[in-house]
């Protein structure tokens, strides 16, 4: 796992990956951007208590929340806008790791942008869901990274693995290696929480799990039995 991240920094070395990241550094940027400014544009003209003083607290404490749930919301919005660009850095990849595969069209664009929609809508959910555990704080890091694990590992395996394999194949490979490809999600999820290096990190996490990917479907296809 940890050659596979590595080989994924190293992807960044490839001139047309560099291309991509640049793209992807662009997309983040303004991604932050435009969460930060709708979250705080909220906070700002919604009134969510009657009580005067409370509501002059939060006024107060806008800042600091605009910052936490931009952190919060911030790998999952920017995995899910990033991700319907990075099937060029999967094509970088896979022409100097893997260049006997043959060419791939990848996902068509509708079903790209739905099943992004998709992941984002959950977890913009589950992540505000979370938000009570901020008052528990030696439980809120497991609860964080152990669900953001989970989404961000479902997300860019599926990603990756549907460009070569059908539906039902991809399900049986993850749930084959759910124990390992869960604890890659959350080294992607803790790679998209650290400031600067976020920005370079969907690219990074993209040619990880492509390596992880052939390294499962080459160990799968060794196991079965021939005829």
């Amino acid at each position: 796992m940890l050659q596979a991240f590595s080989k994924g920094i190293s992807q960044l070395n490839d001139r047309p990956t560099r291309q991509v990241l640049m793209l992807g550094i662009a997309i983040a940027l303004v991604v932050f951007i435009a969460l930060w400014s709708a979250i705080a544009y909220t906070l700002t003209h919604t009134t969510f208590f009657q009580m005067g003083w409370l509501e002059t607290a939060v006024d107060v404490l806008g800042g600091l929340a605009t910052g936490i749930l931009t952190w919060f919301l911030f790998p999952g919005v920017v995995s899910a806008v990033v991700s319907l660009f990075l099937d060029r850095v999967a094509d970088c990849v896979e022409a100097r790791h893997y260049p006997n595969l043959p060419k791939t069209d990848g996902q068509p664009l509708l079903e790209a942008v739905m099943s992004s929609l998709r992941f984002l809508v959950v977890f913009v959910v589950l992540n505000l869901m979370m938000l009570p555990f901020l008052f528990f704080p030696p439980i809120f890091p497991f609860v964080f990274y152990g669900v953001n694990g989970y989404l961000l590992s479902r997300e860019y395996f599926e990603m990756v693995a549907l460009r070569r394999l059908k539906a039902d194949q991809v399900k049986a490979l993850r749930k084959e290696h759910r124990g390992r490809l869960f604890i890659a999600g959350v080294g992607v999820a803790f790679l998209l929480t650290l400031p600067v290096i976020n920005l370079i990190a969907p690219v990074v996490a993209t040619a990880a799990m492509i390596h992880l990917f052939e390294s499962w479907r080459k160990k799968t296809a060794h196991q079965q039995p021939t005829r």
